[in-house]
């Protein structure tokens, strides 16, 4: 996928799906969990590096590390459940969500 040239920041830029980032990293999974999570699995893995330390720069084994623990996340729960997305908090305590709450 990848030259000898590219770094690991080119690898990442050209990755486009959940299916290419596990693959990418080398951590097995479940395409039916994939399937149904993928942008929630994406979004957690998003969620985890953000709470790493500020300016720490990449690191193969930390992404690979955060990337296994939000599919992990999904392997035996739910999207609802997980609560990744705003739409997912907000809607626990009201049964309306205004269509600007979605762009938070």
């Amino acid at each position: 996928m990848a030259c000898a040239n590219d770094t690991f920041e080119d690898d990442l830029a050209e990755l486009t799906s959940a299916e290419e980032f596990l693959e990418y990293f080398g951590i097995d999974f479940d395409g039916r969990v994939v399937q149904v999570n993928r942008l929630h699995i994406l979004q957690r893995f998003h969620d985890y590096l953000a709470k790493q330390e500020a300016g720490k720069a990449p690191d193969y084994v930390a992404y690979r590390h955060w990337l296994a623990h939000a599919y992990a996340d999904f392997v035996g729960s739910s999207a609802q459940a997980e609560k990744v997305f705003a739409v997912f908090r907000k809607a626990e305590g009201s049964s309306f969500l205004p269509l600007s709450s979605l762009t938070d």
